[in-house]
């Protein structure tokens, strides 16, 4: 198994920019996971695929408007990703340019002169320890004022306002993504509660998305890449209704990938979960038994990605890779703001 088998061809104007304004009027490719036929539907249609007495399973995690724009005493520009809370003065982040900024730096915030940070040391992966020591009490503060939406780097323009409320899912409540759980930005209210009243149940975990779901698998082997770890909580009354879910005959409905990491990584047995709160570093390659997922709903992802490779383990790399060829030729609209598939 090489990372190079995990690569299919994408014209660039299938890569999606801007959100639908409407979520569920989105195009959702239906794969078999058994046959790999492949029946092109509306997200808004998801109706025709579940049952009562399954379960969806969300993730709640919240994304912070974790960018900043900063400056160095000199004048020379910076751009600041917070990505991880230590305290309230004191995060993890990244630093654009890094070459810039040795420890000890000072930054001043672009929007607030007031407002200045420390460089600490740095840590695994490149990231730096950032000390708030000027202009305000928290670092939460700072990013609610003056932060911007961390979309990922292939939408090609700038944050607009109405990202503060597109790049969310309707249901986030938890604070500490730095990345949303994109399947889950097709859901509305209403039509959550339109699969309620048919009989579909709810279920909420988190998983707050980290700086390692931008970064790219650069080694042949994928085995040998370091995934990021990422914190996580499933609840014991969580746990307790996606048992029961099994033992009444439903099926656990996974929304994201996100979602996946967390029940597999608490999964004791096959359709047995257990409640734990951590951090996971579980990933996700073919071949991989699934033990606790059993329909994956989820967008299109980026070639050569671990995201990618843990889709391919739950249908098979041929049948995923064949069902991104037709969605191409179908114009599916890819990524973040694209389009959904359910593997199911």
């Amino acid at each position: 198994m090489l990372t190079d088998d995990f690569h299919y061809e994408l014209p660039e104007h299938l890569i999606a920019q801007e959100p639908l304004k409407d979520r569920d009027s989105c195009k959702l490719l239906s794969l078999s996971r058994k046959s790999g036929q492949v029946e092109h539907l509306f997200f808004k249609d998801l109706h025709k695929l579940l049952k009562a007495g399954d379960r969806l399973v969300f993730n709640n995690t919240k994304v912070i408007p974790s960018r900043l724009f900063c400056r160095k005493p000199t004048g020379a520009a910076l751009e600041l990703f917070m990505t991880e809370r230590i305290n309230q003065q004191c995060w993890k982040a990244m630093i654009k340019p890094a070459r810039k900024v040795p420890p000890g730096s000072v930054m001043i915030l672009e929007y607030n002169e007031a407002i200045q940070f420390k460089v600490g040391e740095i840590l695994d992966g490149g990231e730096r320890k950032i000390q708030l020591i000027e202009g305000a009490q928290s670092v939460d503060e700072v990013l609610e004022k003056y932060g911007k939406m961390p979309l990922p780097h292939y939408i090609q323009r700038e944050e607009k306002l109405e990202d503060r409320e597109l790049y969310q899912t309707v249901y986030a409540k938890n604070s500490g993504a730095v990345a949303a759980p994109t399947a889950g930005l097709h859901f509305t209210p209403e039509l959550i509660n339109r699969l309620k009243a048919m009989g579909v149940e709810t279920t909420f975990i988190t998983l707050h998305v980290g700086i390692g779901t931008f970064r790219p698998v650069k080694v042949k082997d994928p085995r040998k890449h370091n995934i990021h770890e990422e914190r996580y909580e499933l609840s014991e009354d969580s746990a307790n209704e996606i048992n029961r879910t099994w033992l009444r005959g439903g099926r656990v409905i996974a929304v994201g990938t996100t979602v996946v990491r967390v029940l597999e990584h608490c999964a004791t047995g096959y359709h047995n979960i257990e409640p734990s709160t951590g951090k996971t570093t579980l990933m996700i390659l073919p071949p991989f038994e699934f033990k606790a997922t059993d329909v994956l709903i989820t967008n299109f992802h980026l070639p050569r990605s671990t995201l990618l490779m843990l889709v391919s383990s739950f249908a098979s790399r041929e049948k995923v890779l064949n069902a991104y060829n037709e969605a191409v030729g179908c114009q599916y609209r890819f990524f973040s703001y694209g389009d959904a598939m359910i593997i199911n």
